[in-house]
C-alpha cells in the first residue's frame, strides 16, 4: 500500500516514451495518454479509499541530503488535490484531442508528452511529504510547462514563455532559499499539521523574513499580485494549456503551496502571533478586487478568464489567512470548485475559437444559437464563479463567508460580497451577448467537435452536482473538514 503514491506520481512519466514512439500514429499516441490518465486516476481513487479509512500512506526513497529523503506521503490534503488534478486530466486529455486536431496544431507529440510530465509533477507536489520533495516537483512543473506555453512558437508565445520562466524560476530560487533557512533554523523539512515553526526557538525577525520568502515563492504560481503578470501573458498558449495552467496544475499547485506554508510550515499559532496572516490577507484582498476590476477591461475572452483566475485563486489564499476552521474549509473546497468551473470556461473558450475562430467578447453576439451546449456550460461556470447556487462555487464561498464571521473579521466578508458582484459584472455581458445579441456570420455553423463539447458539458454538470452534494463520489467535503480539523484541533467537531 505504501507504494501507491509513488505509482500514482510516476504513471504519467512512464507514458512519455510510449507517446513519443507513437508520434506517427496519432490514435495510438492519444491512447497512451488516455490510458495513463485512467490508470493514474484509478490509483488515486485507491489511495483515497485508504485515506478515508484514516490511513496515511508514506514511502521514503533515497536521501538527497543526510536525514532528508525524497518522501511521498498521501495525507488527506494531498489526496484531495491529487483527486482534483488526476480527475480533470482525463477530461483535458479527451478535450485536447478535439482541440489539437480541430485547430490543426503542430508538434502534437511534444504537447502530449509535456502534458504527461506536467501531471507527474503535479501529483509529485500533491504527495510531497517534505519541503525538499515539494521543491523538486515544483520546479519540474515549471520546466515541463514551458514547452506548452511556447507551443505555438510565435513571437507572442516565445515572449510569454520567457516571462513565465523569469517569474517561476526566480520563485524557485526563493523557495530553495526559504527551504534551506527552514532546515537551518528548525532542523526539519517535514510537513507537520500545526507547523514546523510551532515549537522552534527562532526570533520573530527571522520567521517573518522566511515567511516573506515563501510568500513570494508560492505567490508567483498562486497569481498573487504583484507576482501575477505572467499568467495573462501565458494565454498565448493553446486553450487546453490555459486549462492546465488555470484549473488543474500550475496555479492550483501555487495555492496548494500557500495552504501548506500556512498550515504545515508556520502553523496557525505562529501566523497569528506574528501577524503573518494579516500580511497574507492584505495581499489576497487587494488581488481579488484589483483582478476583478482588470477583468472588465479585457475584450479577449481568455484574458478576461485569466484575470478572473487571478482573483479566484486569492479567495483560497484569503480563506487560509483567516486562520479559522470554516475559512480553511472554504479555501480547500474552493480548490476543487474553482477547478471544475474554470476548466469549463476555458474549454468553452477553446471550442468557440476552434469552431468559430473568434477570440474577443465583442465578436460573440448570438453564438448560443449555434453553440447551445457550449454556452449553457459557460453560463454554469460563470454563474458558479459569481457564487450563485446550486453550483459548487456557492458552497465554497458560503464557507469562506462563515469563516470570516468565525474569525470575527468583517473585511474578508465585505471583499467576498464585492467580488461576487464584480464577477457578475464581467461575466453577465458575455452571456447576454451570446444569448441575446444579433448573430453575425454564423450561417451554417454548429456545435464544435464532440471531443470538445462532451468534456465541457461533463465538467459543468460536475460543478452543479458538487454544488448540490459536495460529498458526491470523492468526499471532498469530508476531506476538507478533516484537513481543517487537523490544523485547528481545538475547533468543534461540527466544522468537519
Amino acid at each position: 500500500m505504501e507504494m501507491l503514491p509513488l505509482y500514482a506520481v510516476f504513471t504519467g512519466l512512464m507514458a512519455v516514451p510510449f507517446i513519443v514512439l507513437s508520434a506517427r500514429h496519432r490514435n495510438l499516441r492519444e491512447f497512451w495518454t488516455i490510458l495513463a490518465g485512467v490508470i493514474k486516476f484509478g490509483l488515486v481513487l485507491w489511495i483515497l479509499q485508504e485515506v478515508l479509512q484514516g490511513h496515511v500512506l508514506q514511502i521514503a526513497l533515497f536521501e538527497i541530503l543526510p536525514g532528508i529523503p525524497i518522501l511521498f506521503r498521501a495525507d488527506p490534503f494531498g489526496t484531495y488535490f491529487a483527486v482534483v488534478a488526476a480527475g480533470l486530466w482525463i477530461f483535458t486529455s479527451f478535450y485536447s484531442i478535439g482541440y489539437m486536431r480541430g485547430a490543426g496544431e503542430k508538434h502534437q507529440t511534444r504537447y502530449f508528452a509535456s502534458f504527461a510530465v506536467c501531471l507527474t509533477a503535479t501529483l509529485g507536489i500533491a504527495f510531497s511529504g517534505n519541503l525538499v520533495t515539494f521543491l523538486l516537483f515544483y520546479e519540474l512543473l515549471t520546466l515541463a510547462t514551458y514547452p506548452l506555453v511556447v507551443h505555438k512558437e510565435s513571437k507572442k508565445a516565445i515572449d510569454a514563455g520567457r516571462k513565465y520562466l523569469a517569474y517561476t524560476l526566480t520563485a524557485g530560487l526563493l523557495l530553495l532559499t526559504a527551504v534551506a533557512l527552514t532546515y537551518i533554523y528548525t532542523g526539519s523539512v517535514d510537513f507537520k499539521p500545526g507547523g514546523i515553526f510551532a515549537n522552534a526557538a527562532v526570533s520573530s525577525v527571522v520567521v517573518v523574513s522566511i515567511f516573506l520568502l515563501y510568500l513570494a515563492a508560492v505567490g508567483v504560481k498562486a497569481g498573487i499580485m504583484p507576482f501575477h503578470s505572467w499568467l495573462p501573458s501565458a494565454m498565448a498558449a493553446p486553450t487546453p494549456v490555459s486549462s492546465l495552467l488555470h484549473a488543474v496544475a500550475v496555479v492550483k499547485s501555487g495555492v496548494f503551496g500557500v495552504i501548506r506554508v500556512v498550515g504545515f510550515v508556520f502553523g496557525p499559532e505562529v501566523m497569528a502571533e506574528l501577524g503573518l496572516n494579516d500580511i497574507l490577507m492584505l495581499f489576497a484582498g487587494t488581488t481579488i478586487l484589483l483582478a476583478s476590476l482588470l477583468a472588465f477591461q479585457q475584450d479577449n475572452l481568455k484574458r478576461r478568464l485569466a484575470y478572473s483566475t487571478v482573483g479566484h485563486l486569492s479567495y483560497i489564499v484569503l480563506g487560509a489567512a483567516m486562520l479559522s476552521p470554516l475559512g480553511m474549509k472554504g479555501a480547500i473546497l474552493h480548490i476543487a470548485a474553482h477547478a471544475t468551473m474554470k476548466i469549463t470556461l476555458f474549454f468553452s473558450a477553446g471550442a468557440i475559437y476552434v469552431n468559430l475562430h473568434r477570440e474577443n467578447i465583442s465578436e460573440l453576439n448570438g453564438i448560443a444559437k449555434v453553440m447551445p451546449w457550449t454556452m449553457a456550460a459557460f453560463t454554469v461556470g460563470s454563474m458558479g464563479l459569481a457564487g450563485m447556487p446550486p453550483i459548487n462555487g456557492f458552497v465554497s464561498k458560503w464557507y469562506l463567508a462563515l469563516g470570516s464571521l468565525e474569525a470575527h473579521r468583517l473585511a474578508p466578508l465585505i471583499i467576498l460580497v464585492l467580488s461576487g458582484l464584480l464577477n457578475l459584472g464581467y461575466f453577465f455581458p458575455i452571456v447576454r451577448r451570446a444569448y441575446f445579441g444579433k448573430p453575425e456570420g454564423l450561417e451554417g455553423k454548429k456545435e464544435a467537435s464532440p471531443w470538445m463539447v462532451a468534456p465541457l458539458v461533463l465538467t459543468a454538470t460536475l460543478s452543479i452536482a458538487f454544488g448540490i452534494y459536495p460529498n458526491l463520489f470523492f468526499h471532498f467535503f469530508d476531506l476538507a473538514g478533516t484537513v481543517a480539523h487537523s490544523l485547528f484541533p481545538a475547533a468543534p467537531v461540527g466544522v468537519r
